[in-house]
């Protein structure tokens, strides 16, 4: 038992076990293979090492955005003139990586709370009873005004009139503000921080520059038309009512170079108020909202309520570090060897299935024992071999091929340590009952057992 075990551990230590090959000259077999195989070779090199970068690995940063609006616009409505600077025109006035710059607007001002009668063709009545408490959007009295023919209604007086849109937009210089965006990102997986100011973005860059795709990538000030025509869209259309425009700030860095090569990339895209949807048929174009500013005259309560159209600017940061990293590329690697174990599949499909060969294909990939045949010699531990001899003779001759027979002839190597240790007429005893295809049994060549 304990020289079992021992044997065992022994061979599964020391003993090596590799499946065995058969070569197939086939040229249509073996091109087949060589595609596939080079197809595989081709998809790990440049799809997963090349395009997918599956040698590195991957990082997505924190970030931070501070941005701020330069610029004046001037209005002059019913001879009063009017100048709108950054409190006036940015909601909210934070700074944000999200806010509205105003390019129109409706001002209703000196407004009370009171009764008033509705706008004319809001909601039309010919009697008090068409003017039921609550029953619209405004609270009504319930009482129908004969100068106007609209129900009287409980609100801030007079009732806001939004009918008519400016046109062109009250603040068409809004194309000459100016943007200003301070980015900050930090990589904690590979411990690397970034700024959008750059190497060479100094104060005095900063002061003088504009940014352009071509000229000058780098700067981070933008001139509000500009974005809105890098976008896509018509700025006299968007100012007019309104819309939203996303600035995408890229960082998409291969830290396996310098640091200082990883820079940010702008772009631009325009995402509602393009010309296209001012169809009359949709629900809602633009992008607006109201405000209002209180004050006191006297001791009654008044405000200046403004219906602001104004451009949406979202700021939104996309980041992807990469760097080398022994744990993706082994992954790949191996992954990829796998991928070649389809060649084997596809040619072993063809071989054993396709071929008008198949059945010789499947007789030389196969070997097959017949488990009762050996059971005799496995039990001995003998290595056993088949031949075939062929034998004439019969009436006819030993030259006819009347009486042509085949002989299968198994013979048994028996080991030299068995011999020794019985004697010959007991070998022949012992084993000559379970031979049953044995026709001849020496222990050495020449000698008669």
């Amino acid at each position: 038992m304990k020289s079992q075990i021992t044997n065992g551990v022994s061979d599964f230590f020391f003993e090596y076990e590799t499946p065995r090959q058969v070569l197939v000259r086939n040229r249509r077999v073996g091109v087949v293979c060589r595609l596939i195989q080079l197809g595989v070779l081709a998809y790990i090199i440049g799809w997963v090492f090349i395009y997918e970068k599956g040698y590195q690995s991957t990082d997505i940063a924190v970030s931070s955005v501070y941005t701020k609006m330069k610029g004046v616009g001037y209005t002059k409505m019913n001879g009063i003139e009017r100048v709108w600077d950054v409190a006036d025109y940015v909601f909210p006035p934070q700074g944000d990586s999200s806010f509205v710059v105003m390019t129109n607007y409706i001002i209703t001002e000196g407004q009370q709370m009171g009764k008033c009668p509705e706008l004319q063709g809001r909601h039309s009545c010919s009697s008090d009873s068409e003017c039921e408490g609550g029953s619209y959007k405004r609270q009504m009295t319930g009482v129908c005004l004969n100068a106007t023919k609209t129900c009287e209604v409980l609100a801030w007086c007079p009732v806001e009139n939004d009918h008519d849109i400016p046109d062109p937009a009250m603040l068409m210089s809004a194309e000459n503000y100016t943007l200003f965006i301070k980015n900050s990102v930090t990589f904690p997986i590979f411990g690397v921080s970034r700024s959008n100011l750059v190497e060479g973005i100094e104060a005095d860059y900063i002061s003088k520059c504009l940014h352009d795709p071509k000229d000058a990538p780098l700067c981070p000030i933008f001139r509000l038309g500009d974005i809105v025509k890098l976008s896509g869209f018509n700025f006299e259309t968007i100012a007019r009512l309104g819309g939203a425009i996303g600035i995408v700030v890229d960082w998409t860095c291969n830290l396996d170079r310098a640091v200082k090569h990883c820079k940010p990339k702008y772009k631009f895209h325009g995402l509602y108020g393009n010309p296209a949807e001012t169809d009359k048929t949709r629900a809602s174009v633009g992008y607006n909202f109201r405000y209002a500013k209180h004050f006191l005259e006297g001791t009654v309560q008044k405000r200046t309520l403004l219906k602001v159209f104004g451009i949406r600017l979202d700021i939104i940061v996309q980041s992807l570090a990469r760097k080398f990293d022994i744990i993706p590329t082994l992954t790949a690697i191996g992954s990829g060897v796998g991928i070649f174990g389809v060649a084997t599949v596809v040619c072993d499909l063809v071989l054993l299935y396709l071929l008008p060969k198949r059945e010789f294909y499947k007789e030389m990939k196969f070997k097959h024992t017949d488990a009762y045949k050996q059971h005799d010699s496995e039990l001995l531990g003998l290595e056993t071999s088949d031949k075939t001899y062929q034998s004439t003779g019969g009436p006819n001759g030993p030259d006819s091929d009347a009486c042509r027979t085949e002989t299968k002839v198994r013979f048994i190597n028996v080991p030299q340590k068995i011999i020794k240790n019985i004697s010959k007429s007991q070998f022949v005893i012992a084993f000559l009952p379970q031979l049953r295809l044995c026709l001849f049994c020496r222990s050495d060549p020449g000698e008669d057992l």
